[in-house]
């Protein structure tokens, strides 16, 4: 068995559901009142992989707002990995999605894997789709990452997420190793 520590962040702009992604991955929870996130906060939770690899998360839920990116390069060193979240129902928030995955890599001056998340899939019925599912993954394919959606309210897909991100992090983590 292989043990493995992580840092993850959770990127996106505000209101996208990083906060919900977090407290229903590693809580099982869902609240319809969350507070705005004011820098950071961050959660750990310990998966198990398939051959036995262990992993433990360190989660960062790094705050969306304009006001707080000063301190956004402090929060990412030392990241192995990412979730890029935007709101389904806002296309404003799928835009910003190249401004944080640039801003990602500046910053870390290092590729990490990273998945692009589509959240609130669960609003779809009711509020209506603002991008085409084949333009994200596109997009996510030309960054070498791959595009999920997910529901924070009902759990869809969430601890998928989590997991193929953290199998993209052992298989980038043992590929450092051998070129060492």
């Amino acid at each position: 068995m292989t043990k493995y520590s992580f840092k993850v962040l959770l990127l996106g702009a505000a209101a996208v559901g990083k906060t919900s992604i977090l407290y229903r991955f590693v809580k099982n929870q869902f609240s319809h009142d969350y507070i705005t996130t004011i820098g950071i906060n961050y959660l750990t939770k310990e998966i198990h992989m398939e051959k036995k690899d262990f992993a433990k998360l360190v989660i960062w839920d790094i705050a969306g707002q304009k006001k707080f990116e000063f301190l956004h390069k402090q929060y990412y060193e030392g990241t192995n990995g990412a979730l890029v979240i935007f709101d389904l129902t806002q296309i404003k928030t799928y835009e910003a999605l190249e401004i944080w995955v640039s801003e990602m890599f500046s910053i870390l001056k290092e590729k990490v894997p990273f998945i692009i998340i589509g959240n609130k899939v669960d609003l779809i019925e009711d509020v209506g789709r603002s991008i085409d599912t084949e333009v994200v993954k596109e997009y996510a394919e030309n960054k070498d990452s791959i595009y999920i959606e997910t529901s924070a309210k009902t759990g869809e897909n969430i601890e998928d997420s989590f997991k193929e991100l953290t199998h993209r992090m052992i298989v980038h983590a043992s590929e450092r190793m051998r070129n060492l």
